[in-house]
């Protein structure tokens, strides 16, 4: 039976990552798919992902490889004062591989390294998840036991983490980009819209009443000033014979 190396894995789990110029987008569902490609990359316990902005915490997302997604949430969710997330976002660079045990007897992460030790999480690392010089949040992994960091191994973990951390927040500003490029079409379409019914308005009030254009656009104009409706909804009801604007008496 064939089974696909973990170089190839890897690379479908970076191309997936980068897939994300989609109008119907999740980005919850997609950090969860990024974690579990971790947890099944690394052999990992479970991983999770936290965005940042403004320094509030603005998504979660567990791996739900394992059965273990609630037990990564709940870990995520203990680092609003400290965690290895948090530091490596806070320095932009990866927490190495760390014992649980250790850092508890250092009082490092206090309320984290109590729940992990309740999880039976032995060790953890965590990598930013960043893009250039913008940090984004955080990938955090959870093992059952302490890889070296100083092995190739573990050092390999490491570096793959994140690159997946690295496909993920390149995926994520590209979809913020496309959500711009859409959203300004949108309006640069509709600003061409509301004009065109605007001045196929003022053409039908010019040849209803045998006036310029110049005045229908005034009597137009006064309408919606006076009822404080906007300009391009007084235009679409003349458009659709909803309105009907007196000559004499709007000008």
């Amino acid at each position: 039976m064939h089974h696909t190396s973990r170089e190839g894995r890897l690379a479908a789990a970076l191309v997936e990552a980068a897939d994300t110029l989609i109008e119907d987008f999740d980005t919850e569902e997609y950090l969860r798919r990024l974690a579990d490609h971790c947890v099944e990359l690394l052999s990992a316990w479970a991983a999770g992902i936290v965005l940042i902005d403004g320094g509030e915490a603005v998504a979660l997302a567990g791996s739900r490889r394992g059965g273990r997604e609630e037990m990564a949430l709940d870990l995520l969710a203990a680092q609003h004062n400290s965690g290895p997330c948090l530091e490596s976002y806070g320095s932009g660079r990866p927490v190495p591989p760390v014992s649980i045990s250790s850092a508890q007897v250092a009082a490092r992460w206090p309320e984290f390294t109590e729940r992990a030790l309740r999880h039976g999480v032995v060790a953890t690392f965590a990598v930013p998840v960043r893009r250039h010089e913008t940090l984004l949040g955080a990938l955090n992994v959870f093992e059952p036991a302490l890889p070296n960091s100083a092995s190739d191994n573990g050092r390999s973990e490491v570096a793959v983490a994140q690159a997946l951390a690295d496909a993920a927040a390149l995926g994520l500003e590209n979809h913020r980009a496309y959500t711009r490029s859409r959203s300004l079409a949108g309006q640069l379409q509709e600003a061409l819209s509301s004009r065109v019914r605007i001045e196929q308005a003022k053409g039908m009030l010019a040849e209803r009443w045998k006036v310029g254009t110049d005045e229908a656009f005034i009597a137009l104009r006064g309408h919606a000033r006076r009822h404080r409706l906007p300009l391009d909804r007084v235009a679409r009801s003349v458009i659709e014979g909803d309105l009907w604007i007196d000559c004499d008496h709007c000008i």
